[in-house]
């Protein structure tokens, strides 16, 4: 059931309960969770925190805490399942569920009693109506005995004869009825995409209650700019929840505008900001940042010499030295920094980048300390998959929540470093995938495989990771290809995820097109492809669209997915 009143419906409830938080592995369920443990830290609410990264994590975490509470709070997960039958909850258990993933289970939306939605209303949600998909269990028992009334035996076969007329059309109601049925879930369920993030529903709410402090603003802000990042939203979906956030930030960071009374150098402020689509920039040098972005790697076509030339040509275009470019930003003259975003955007458009330029905000405190909400994305998601310490998952998810508080800066430099390296990685891997053709087209999609030795193929193991090179790879593939139709084909990526048992880990990603509405098949397809293969798979993250698969049932299960999307 949808709650309306998320004060009254959901927090009031909760605030004199002990409550259990499941709360996914990606950064926007993070920030979601930072603003509600504040809300909880308020009003001294108990609560116990378990970090969940697939469905048989949540099913686990369950079993194990369900005897000893009653209230249990989901973040980014649980949304799109049906919760009720895969929990199998008692009666008196209560569900709310603040995730971002559409389509939403229908058993979810029209559960009255124990699951309650907190999501935004206006997102564009299509849930078909109760009577299209539900209906009440007819008696179809009918009485067989004949009735001995004394009425005479024709008037008995008359009315037999009617009776049996009523059950065929009846029977055949309830197979039309079911056919629409299937049809109507197929097509609501068909597309995987994502809503509003769950870190601005949670601000909302904070917001409402007169509690909204500028940490969680900025948490929110992370949380929608995670969004962005991962390609998760619409351009027109960003700029439109920006503008939302954008009246929040001029609320809370007004006073930093009035001289007079202008805040100490050690309080935080944020500002909204045009700034450049350039990864880490101001924690790196201006040349690795431009290398290791996706937009400026495929757009001047960098594995290649030609590109390289090109990415040379740039440089000059814009007067910059060498020098300068490659040395730390904090480290270059003043005079270039003060007019370097029009000088990059002037000569970006020369190039064919029109679209360097991007909205976002950013974050200030003490002298030295500036960061914008994409610098802490790719952080806080390096920390979170961070493969070079042997640590569990639960510690890689405590590191990457300390490091949106303020206070653990050293923990946020850290992140800062990994994003670097696994940034590189990802343009490396991606050169060497363009340039020794190991991207092919399967008919309808395009696929690639990454091979057991590959450098970089532990981090590639990971979701967050071999998502974000999958798309890289797709958008410089497009870029690269003379083909016009593999420019409009969806990608599917294949890498190694456990070699001991056979495994690899499998994400569908969809075209590349400008006016692509983030939609992504592949979920169902992956279901519908194992089904009819037998292949042994396990779905269990909460994009539908990864799954791991034995690596023995590749070939069949490739076979079955070709056949079924041509």
């Amino acid at each position: 059931m949808f709650v309306s009143d998320c004060r009254r419906e959901f927090y009031d409830l909760i605030v004199t309960q002990r409550v259990l938080l499941l709360v996914a592995s990606d950064v926007d369920a993070l920030c979601a969770c930072k603003i509600l443990q504040a809300l909880f830290q308020c009003d001294h609410v108990q609560y116990t925190l378990v970090p969940v990264a697939g469905w048989q994590e949540l099913e686990t975490a369950f079993l194990e805490h369900k005897d000893q509470f009653k209230y249990f709070v989901f973040i980014n997960c649980g949304a799109n399942v049906d919760l009720l039958e895969i929990l199998q909850p008692e009666e008196d258990t209560f569900f709310f569920v603040c995730d971002s993933h559409r389509p939403i289970n229908v058993v979810n939306v029209y559960n009255d009693t124990q699951i309650k939605l907190l999501v935004k209303q206006d997102d564009d949600l299509d849930v078909p109506a109760y009577d299209d998909i539900f209906r009440d269990e007819e008696d179809e028992e009918e009485d067989s005995e004949d009735e001995s009334d004394g009425s005479e035996p024709s008037e008995k076969r008359r009315r037999f004869e009617e009776e049996v007329i009523e059950r065929t059309m009846k029977r055949r109601q309830r197979r039309e009825w079911e056919a629409r049925r299937r049809e109507i879930l197929f097509d609501y369920e068909q597309y995987e995409y994502h809503g509003t993030s769950s870190a601005m529903v949670m601000f909302d709410l904070a917001w409402i209650m007169s509690k909204d402090l500028n940490d969680m603003l900025w948490w929110a802000i992370v949380g929608l700019t995670d969004q962005w990042v991962q390609d998760k939203i619409t351009q027109m979906k960003y700029v439109t929840d920006i503008g939302i956030l954008q009246r929040h930030v001029s609320r809370h960071n007004h006073r930093n505008e009035d001289e007079e009374n202008s805040l100490s150098i050690d309080c935080m402020r944020i500002a909204f900001e045009y700034d450049l689509r350039l990864a880490l920039y101001q924690h790196w040098s201006l040349y690795e940042s431009l290398c290791n972005t996706s937009y400026t790697s495929a757009s001047l076509k960098l594995w290649s010499v030609q590109g390289q030339k090109r990415l040379q040509e740039f440089l000059a275009d814009m007067g910059l030295p060498l020098k300068q470019v490659k040395q730390k930003f904090n480290s270059m003259d003043v005079s270039l920094k003060e007019n370097l975003r029009e000088m990059i955007e002037e000569s970006a458009n020369k190039f064919g980048m029109k679209d360097l330029r991007v909205q976002t905000f950013s974050i200030h405190f003490g002298f030295k300390n500036k960061f914008s909400a994409s610098d802490i994305v790719y952080a806080t998601t390096s920390l979170m998959e961070n493969i070079e310490k042997e640590d569990s998952e639960t510690t890689n998810f405590i590191k990457a929540l300390d490091s949106l508080s303020r206070g653990n800066l050293d923990k946020l430099h850290q992140g800062l470093d990994l994003a670097k390296k696994q940034l590189r990685a990802i343009q490396q891997t991606v050169a060497s995938c363009i340039c020794t053709n190991l991207v092919i087209s399967q008919g309808p999609f395009l696929y690639c495989s990454l091979m057991e030795g590959t450098p970089d193929v532990k981090l590639f193991s990971k979701p967050v990771s071999l998502c974000l090179l999958s798309k890289y790879l797709l958008k410089s593939f497009v870029c690269s290809t003379k083909n016009k139709r593999c420019k409009l084909l969806p990608l599917v990526m294949a890498a190694p995820m456990d070699v001991e048992q056979g495994t690899v880990i499998m994400v569908g990603i969809p075209p590349e097109v400008e006016s692509s509405d983030k939609k992504n098949f592949f979920g169902r397809a992956f279901e519908k492809a194992a089904e009819s293969t037998n292949s042994r798979t396990l779905h269990n993250h909460f994009e539908m669209s990864i799954i791991e698969l034995k690596t023995e049932d590749r070939s069949k299960f490739l076979d079955a997915l070709i056949s079924l999307l041509s």
